[in-house]
């Protein structure tokens, strides 16, 4: 890397509520020098201030200027151009030999088209998009999913260790985020499955602590049992992933789906449960609060 003590000159786009925990690892772990960009400057204060370390920038390119790797941590598709296309985009700025490591949950087309620009720049491109959540960003615990080549993969991966405890190379570039709509869509149905269980269960006047305490040890039980039956049981919602955020990676599943031939019957049902939710003012409520649409439905 040719920077003293194994450092490296990292730029962080994107600090929301993933992305700021997860810079902080990379400075924390990994003692590396840091440049972070956020759109809304004040956030990027916020964590140089937080932090008492790094600099801010005042656009991608800014950031990303004789970096060693640049992370990207946006919303979606269009969010990612917006700062790694163009004048003022990362890979404008980035020098060759250097790594662009996405961690948005985008399309697979959007991470190829990323790769293909990169790599006529001579710069290596990782589509990494992350499993884990909130609670997973700010305890350095993510799953990564990852997709590009393997020699790139080999060299981003130190530095993508500091905020995982999962790091995987899937295969060709667009394969992590293809990879985290499998994830989603297991999730899914996962979550209604837990969602009319309880609901079930609270309609035969179960101990729904038992109950759980007993199935959780059989079949039944997953993250999502362990994770968020609590939740459900109480009808208490205000953490955790987002309904809006879920809706936007259903809708990147059932989208490619549309393109790949796959059938995602449930995925889209519960896409459509989702968009019941936000109709109760639940954008921001977990994906656990499903049992809320069906205990209104119950209500009715």
């Amino acid at each position: 890397m040719g920077r003293s003590r194994g450092m490296a000159k990292v730029a962080w786009i994107g600090l929301g509520v993933m992305g700021f925990p997860m810079a902080g690892h990379i400075l924390k772990k990994g003692g590396h020098d840091l440049v972070v960009y956020n759109r809304t400057a004040a956030k990027a204060k916020e964590w140089v201030e937080q932090h008492g370390s790094g600099q801010t920038a005042a656009t991608p390119a800014e950031a990303a200027r004789d970096a060693d790797f640049v992370f990207c941590c946006v919303g979606n598709d269009d969010d990612l151009r917006s700062v790694i296309i163009g004048p003022d985009g990362a890979l404008a700025a980035m020098k060759p030999g250097s790594i662009l490591i996405d961690n948005t949950t985008a399309s697979a087309n959007v991470a190829r088209e990323l790769y293909a620009a990169a790599k006529e720049k001579g710069i290596g491109f990782i589509d990494a998009p992350v499993s884990g959540g909130q609670a997973g960003a700010e305890n350095g615990v993510l799953t990564v999913m990852c997709g590009g080549d393997a020699d790139v993969f080999a060299r981003a991966e130190p530095v993508i260790t500091h905020y995982a405890r999962m790091i995987k190379h899937i295969g060709a570039p667009g394969a992590g985020q293809l990879t985290k709509m499998v994830n989603q869509i297991a999730i899914a149905g996962l979550v209604q499955g837990l969602a009319e269980a309880i609901h079930f269960a609270q309609k035969a006047d179960l101990d729904i602590p038992t109950v759980i305490d007993t199935i959780s040890k059989g079949a039944a039980q997953s993250w999502q049992m362990e994770n968020r039956w609590e939740a459900m049981n109480a009808g208490k919602f205000d953490f955790g992933f987002a309904v809006d955020w879920m809706r936007k990676d259903l809708s990147i599943c059932i989208d490619e789906a549309r393109r790949n031939g796959a059938s995602l019957p449930v995925a889209a049902v519960v896409d459509q449960f989702y968009s019941e939710v936000q109709k109760m003012g639940g954008n921001r409520w977990d994906t656990s609060s499903l049992i809320a649409r069906l205990n209104a439905c119950d209500r009715k």
